[in-house]
């Protein structure tokens, strides 16, 4: 899995930033007319499929079967809801949100293709039920999933990169850090060249 998790809404900062290396990106768009909404994921699907890079589709599952996304990524409320099965025999993977351990336990129980722990420290971009989790809670959560993929998310700066990755996460996604950046660009390029300096 990648190391860099770009989690946006802005179909325009994807394109923005693509061109200059980013290989997985999540589209998480809230509050959309559905039509304007598939409008918005077959464009960025195209667009990631020029660069060769993995689009994730946020919780719509049924869009991603609609328009072949073959990876989507689902919160705890959408456990209940989505067809598994379908998503299975359509060969689109998943990713699961956890804040602790009962929802860790129940995610696992899906078999998915990562598992998202988080707030890792204190975050902007919405209220969360659970404190921030912290790195320790990172080691726990690998070494209880092992295999599995750990996408560690909220509150990462570049700066804390390699502390993370150290801790046991497999890949660090962001969203505040480079949506509010003055310089998206510049701001990601950062992002980039602190992950390849803490893997090296």
């Amino acid at each position: 899995m990648e190391r860099f998790y770009l989690i946006t809404d802005s179909v325009d900062l994807i394109k923005q930033l693509l061109p200059i290396g980013v290989k997985l990106v999540q589209l998480r768009i809230k509050n959309m007319p559905l039509d304007q909404l598939r409008q918005h994921v077959y464009e960025t699907k195209l667009y990631c499929e020029k660069y060769n890079a993995q689009l994730i589709l946020n919780d719509y599952w049924q869009l991603a079967l609609e328009l072949g996304i073959n990876f989507v990524h689902l919160g705890q409320e959408d456990l209940c809801d989505a067809d598994f099965n379908a998503l299975r025999r359509a060969d689109i993977h998943f990713g699961l949100s956890t804040h602790d351990k009962a929802e860790l336990e129940l995610a696992l129980s899906f078999n998915p293709h990562y598992i998202a722990l988080g707030p890792i420290y204190p975050t902007k971009l919405k209220k969360m039920k659970c404190p921030p989790q912290g790195l320790d809670r990172i080691t726990l959560w690998k070494q209880k999933i092992r295999d599995i993929p750990l996408v560690a998310i909220g509150g990462i700066t570049p700066e804390r990169i390699e502390n993370i990755l150290h801790a046991g996460a497999d890949s660090v996604a962001v969203v505040t850090d480079i949506q509010c950046a003055v310089d998206p660009i510049h701001r990601c390029n950062e992002w980039l060249a602190q992950i390849r300096k803490s893997c090296s």
